[in-house]
């Protein structure tokens, strides 16, 4: 177990040496929550002058309910394509080369699952100052916070994950987009990541209880807008279950396919 440890740190330091001396890609990482926040977020704040709308979102403040979705897009949108690496290195012959080292085999998937997850918290971290700045209030206080960007690590992993089992048995990036983003849209609209359960039809209801994905945004808002819970912590623990079921199953893919 250590030296699957210390393998996957290397794996992700190199993945992480090349996500931040990508100036342009870290401009938009800053640039981003302002355009969403900005944009989305503003466009709807009129929603909550409707009394039925305000209590339906559980505030006064559509900003501050549209922040936890923010993150989780952001957090969805950086991790999902994480696979994409992989992909690049079979291209440039590096991937034979991580095959060829002696290096534990599962420390490849599980160091780029790491890395995209301090991808994920980056921008969570922005996107929660820039929140900030915009007059958004989280009311479980800094801790609640720090429980925040857990969960969007969290969530990161099981994301990064899911891309990299695909990636592993795909050759061309185009394929690989294609799939990835006929799994994204259904993921993120048939949650409660855009807006409230109660407002959804009854069938969507159905599906968005049994989408990971919101399993992850309900702690998120509920941390912001009011508070700590009891069910905060049946949610992580789903979560982390679940994040335990992608890492055997991403592992078990991976090992297959470079044993071919």
């Amino acid at each position: 177990m250590k030296e699957l440890i210390i393998d996957s740190y290397y794996v992700a330091w190199r993945e992480l040496k090349k996500y931040f001396r990508q100036k342009t890609r870290m401009m938009v990482t800053v640039i981003q929550p302002f355009l969403w926040l900005a944009l989305m977020g503003n466009a709807m704040s009129g929603l909550t002058n409707n009394p039925m709308a305000a209590q339906f979102l559980g505030t006064g403040n559509y900003l501050t309910f549209m922040t936890p979705g923010i993150i989780l897009m952001t957090v969805m949108f950086t991790s999902i394509f994480s696979g994409t690496t992989v992909v690049w290195d079979r291209r440039f012959g590096y991937l034979d080369k991580l095959l060829a080292a002696p290096i534990k085999r599962g420390a490849i998937p599980f160091g780029k699952m790491f890395a995209a997850a301090v991808q994920g918290l980056f921008q969570a971290v922005v996107i929660i100052i820039v929140a900030l700045l915009f007059g958004v209030r989280f009311q479980s206080g800094f801790l609640g916070i720090l429980m925040i960007l857990l969960i969007a690590g969290l969530l990161s992993f099981i994301l990064a994950g899911f891309s990299l089992a695909l990636s592993v048995k795909i050759k061309t990036i185009e394929t690989l987009m294609s799939l990835i983003n006929l799994f994204m849209m259904p993921l993120m609209f048939a949650s409660n990541a855009l807006f409230p359960l109660k407002v959804m039809p009854k069938w969507l209801q159905v599906i968005a209880k049994i989408n990971p994905i919101t399993y992850a945004i309900m702690p998120m808002r509920d941390l912001t807008v009011k508070g700590w819970a009891y069910n905060i912590w049946i949610y992580l623990l789903v979560i982390l279950v679940i994040d335990a079921v992608v890492m055997l199953w991403t592992n078990t893919v991976f090992k297959n396919a470079t044993a071919e």
